[in-house]
């Protein structure tokens, strides 16, 4: 790690300055209601890897902000290491620090409702021993998943196993769509999507003051054990009520918003209000840097418009599956109606820009948040930041071209970076450029042109170093923890190499695809080029859905549909959708399977080796910050 530099330094001192200091709410509301701290304080997978380990981010507590550490992301991280078991109110309870997120746990007349089993197995596993530890073994009548993103489902049989959910022992309660987002999102752009995490996240980063201090969200992603049970009833509509082991609880859909299926709930004996993650103490993100759908800014704030209409003059507290809550009813509605005009604000000062005819970055650069939001520290961009979500509202309204001609059709990286160095003098005048540029303390210039000089020659040590310092002076100015940990991974792979993806979505993943899907899945592995003169029909009979889905490849592209019966001549597979599953993802041999009846194949079965041979490879550690 390189030292602070006095640029760096100042423009940190500079930013200081205006932070709230005066207002220590969160410090008091951050421990409000501490039970008890977990004895197991490093969590291991069945294979004795740690997936996540309670005390590593020790140095946070009670130390000053260093100088290669925004003093605002510092204190964000100081509060989310307050890790345990917290009361939010009688018969509600909190586990923080475990994950990511948070986990809930509602007490009913004779069982608990869990909300949001974080990430992996193995943390909610931990985190909930901790909850029987403190108020005794329960169980779990109903598993509640706010929305569609791992780590709000992730560790369920952590805590549940599909057997009692098969039995109706425990129900588990999604918004409507939950499976079609939950799987889109992590399996047709998973692999992409988990590389890139790996940079926002910084899961394999060095922890300390130079290196990973959080991502404002939570410190970091678990690597443990991803798993998921389908759930056993929607909620499709606003107003929606259930009771469950005497809980009522009632429902406010909010497709749209920080996912594409989310829903808030309000537990009226309690006067409690959870928010899932359409709040949190930070902006979070219209679109998260790790790549995701844009989100609606507009239709986020007026769901939470709607949000205070429904409770506001009923509740008393409100938390969410991030952070801690906030108590009172002044409070509580205060800040979700900060949190609504901070969507709202950037949705409708991007589109008035828009329409001055600036650009995403042009915007970015100069749209200010009014005074009064940037006196609220859950306003913040610990994770979302004005920069990347003004840029993502306008992509969402006007996608990526800017409407200059030049910027229609402009060359790749690789093949624009040698131009440019060339243009600058050849390696040596760009490296000059890089160089004055540090020098003056621009070192978003610096990375800039670092950035051609190691696409035009990635060897060139030299430039490497300079690239990797550059975004060191970025990251340690940042208050953003994913921009700190993107630039602290770029600054790690240039001088120390690809360290690829720490953790997989697939397995259990895969194994809730509908047939659908897993033909989806197939689709978009197709090697199009490969395939051009291929033209092939494949008919699978799933036995356990009584449905026939007709495959056809040709023109480089595969679609599907359901018939009737097979065509005659197209060679039939009958077999159950898990057999399907484990065929494509290898789990399943094709001549065993056949052996024993799972499979049974009608025609020729080398059809499907053919199918099998134009599938393109994925690669979870493609290169990001080198050609």
């Amino acid at each position: 790690m390189g030292d602070v530099t006095d640029t760096t330094r100042a423009a940190i001192a500079a930013m200081a300055a205006t932070l709230p200091t005066h207002d220590q709410q969160d410090v008091d509301d951050a421990t409000r209601g501490f039970v008890a701290r977990s004895e197991q304080r490093r969590i291991t997978a069945a294979d004795g890897r740690v997936v996540w380990d309670l005390d590593a981010y020790e140095f946070l507590r009670g130390a000053d902000a260093p100088d290669t550490a925004n003093p605002s992301l510092w204190r964000q991280g100081q509060l989310l290491i307050e890790d345990g078991l917290f009361e939010v109110v009688p018969g509600i309870y909190q586990l923080r620090g475990f994950d990511l997120s948070v986990m809930s746990v509602i007490e009913g007349d004779t069982g608990v409702i869990v909300i949001d089993p974080l990430i992996s197995s193995e943390t909610a596993a931990a985190a909930f021993a901790l909850y029987t530890a403190h108020r005794g073994e329960r169980p779990v009548k109903a598993m509640i998943y706010t929305h569609s993103h791992v780590d709000h489902f992730g560790g369920v049989k952590g805590i549940i196993t599909e057997e009692q959910v098969a039995a109706g022992d425990t129900v588990v309660i999604a918004p409507e769509g939950f499976m079609q987002h939950a799987i889109s999102e992590n399996v047709f752009a998973g692999t992409a999507m988990t590389r890139r995490a790996a940079y926002m996240y910084g899961a394999l980063l060095e922890r300390g003051p130079a290196g990973q201090i959080g991502t404002g969200l939570g410190q970091t992603t678990s690597t443990g054990s991803v798993s998921l049970i389908a759930p056993t009833i929607d909620i499709t509509h606003t107003g929606q009520r259930l009771t469950i082991d005497g809980v009522e609880i009632e429902f406010q859909v909010t497709p749209g918003t920080e996912a594409p299926a989310e829903m808030n709930f309000y537990f009226p004996q309690r006067r409690a209000l959870c928010t899932a993650e359409n709040t949190s103490h930070t902006l979070h993100n219209v679109l998260t840097i790790r790549g995701a759908l844009v989100r609606d800014a507009h239709a986020w704030a007026h769901y939470l418009t709607e949000t205070i209409s429904l409770w506001g003059d009923q509740l008393d507290v409100v938390f969410a599956s991030h952070h801690w809550p906030t108590w009172g009813r002044e409070r509580a509605v205060e800040f979700l109606a900060m949190q609504r005009d901070m969507y709202l604000y950037l949705h409708d000062q991007t589109l008035r820009m828009i329409n001055q005819g600036y650009t995403g970055a042009e915007i970015a650069e100069v749209l200010p948040m009014p005074p009064v939001l940037e006196q609220q520290w859950h306003t913040h961009g610990y994770y979302g930041s004005v920069s990347h979500n003004v840029k993502a509202i306008y992509q969402r309204y006007m996608g990526w071209y800017d409407a200059n001609p030049a910027n229609l059709w402009p060359h790749p990286p690789e093949a624009v970076a040698p131009r440019y160095v060339d243009a600058m003098g050849g390696r040596d005048g760009a490296l000059a450029v890089a160089r004055r540029a540090w020098d003056a303390g621009d070192y978003r210039w610096c990375a800039e042109v670092g950035k051609h000089l190691v696409f035009a020659d990635d060897t060139d040590t030299e430039a490497r170093e300079l690239l990797a310092d550059a975004f060191e002076q970025l990251a340690y100015g940042a208050e953003n923890g994913t921009w700190r940990n993107a630039f602290l991974a770029g600054a790690t792979e240039l001088r120390s190499g690809n360290f690829g993806t720490p953790v997989s979505t697939g397995g259990e993943l895969l194994r809730a695809l509908t047939v659908t899907q897993v033909l989806d899945s197939i689709a978009i592995r197709i090697d199009g080029p490969k395939a051009w003169d291929e033209h092939l029909q494949i008919a699978w009979r799933i036995t356990d859905e009584d449905r026939t889905y007709l495959v056809e490849l040709r023109n480089g592209v595969m679609h599907h549909r359901t018939v009737d019966a097979p065509p005659t001549g197209v060679t039939t597979f009958s077999l159950p959708r898990p057999a399907l599953i484990g065929l494509v993802t290898g789990a399943l041999d094709l001549g065993a399977a056949m052996g024993d009846g799972t499979v049974v194949v009608d025609g020729d079965a080398s059809v499907l080796g053919r199918l099998v041979g134009l599938l393109a490879p994925v690669d979870p550690a493609f290169d990001i910050v080198t050609p």
